[in-house]
């Protein structure tokens, strides 16, 4: 479930008290239409994937992620991952915040920053083929290894240490300072939103007025950033808030229904079963097993 911030960035709920460490194993069907909300945050993000296949889109931009490649998203970059084939796809999911290797003001400056704000740097395919960023994959798999030990946040600290300098030494410096993308401010103003807004009644137009534009130009930001309109992008983040009610909670399904927005339990099973393959009732009969 995504919380957010005032600033409509995604508040990850992280895995240790006092340590901004996020670690998970995921399968890509868990999500409805196999594809995940649409989201930034301050942390950097890494995935790597054990197997199949997934899309990854950050800013507008999909790259392919085969078996064994991974992915790096710079920090308050937007993005997903999806399956427009519906493949299944499992990995591993990193969130790791910028502070635990801005450990002096001098490191910050020096190490961090550069690549935080480098102009040509939203996100790095991390390919089987470059040995360097092969290594970065085994990192990512390493971290959710040691997860669970006594130490984990220190080792953890050294894995992503290790990353950082795998791509601090192999990344080119930036040839200029990154231009402020106001579409995509403009994109984020809007997701954030529907994402503050889901449970209530939600027009296109209500959309649009929250990023200070007119309903053509937000569904071809919506077309260009998510690869979908307002209006689906709306449905599917109210269904994935409906999985979890349905998976932790003995509420009904009109119950449900109402809670997310949808408004009336027909009108939400049949958009249900149309993007998960299953009537609600059934998910939530399978989750239970």
């Amino acid at each position: 479930m995504i919380i957010l911030k005032d600033d409509y960035s995604e508040k990850v709920r992280y895995d240790y008290p006092d340590y901004p460490i996020y670690i998970r194993k995921d399968i890509l069907s868990a999500f409805p239409n196999y594809a995940a909300p649409s989201h930034w945050h301050d942390d950097f993000e890494f995935v790597t994937i054990l197997s199949g296949q997934m899309q990854y889109q950050v800013n507008g931009e999909i790259v392919t992620l085969n078996q064994g490649e991974g992915i790096f998203i710079n920090s308050r970059q937007m993005h997903f991952g999806f399956s427009d084939t519906q493949t299944e796809c499992e990995f591993i999911c990193v969130l790791l915040h910028p502070q635990l290797i801005c450990t002096t003001p001098a490191y910050e400056r020096d190490f961090v920053l550069p690549l935080i704000n480098h102009s040509e740097l939203p996100f790095l395919h991390l390919r089987t083929d470059i040995p360097w960023q092969n290594a970065v994959c085994r990192q990512i798999r390493n971290i959710f290894a040691v997860k669970n030990s006594p130490s984990a946040q220190l080792k953890i600290q050294i894995f992503l240490l290790t990353i950082w300098t795998f791509l601090y030494e192999n990344v080119p410096p930036s040839k200029k300072a990154r231009p402020r993308n106001n579409d995509l401010m403009t994109t984020k103003n809007m997701v954030g939103f529907i994402q503050k807004n889901y449970m209530n009644k939600v027009s296109l137009s209500d959309i649009a007025a929250s990023g200070l534009v007119g309903q053509s130009k937000c569904c071809k930001l919506f077309s260009k950033y998510l690869g979908r309109t307002p209006n689906m992008y709306l449905n599917q983040y109210r269904l994935n808030k409906s999985m979890g009610l349905l998976k932790n909670t003995d509420k009904t399904i009109t119950e449900i229904a109402n809670e997310v927005g949808f408004g009336g339990g027909s009108y939400y099973a049949e958009i249900f079963r149309k993007w998960v393959g299953l009537s609600p009732t059934e998910y939530r009969k399978h989750s239970a097993e």
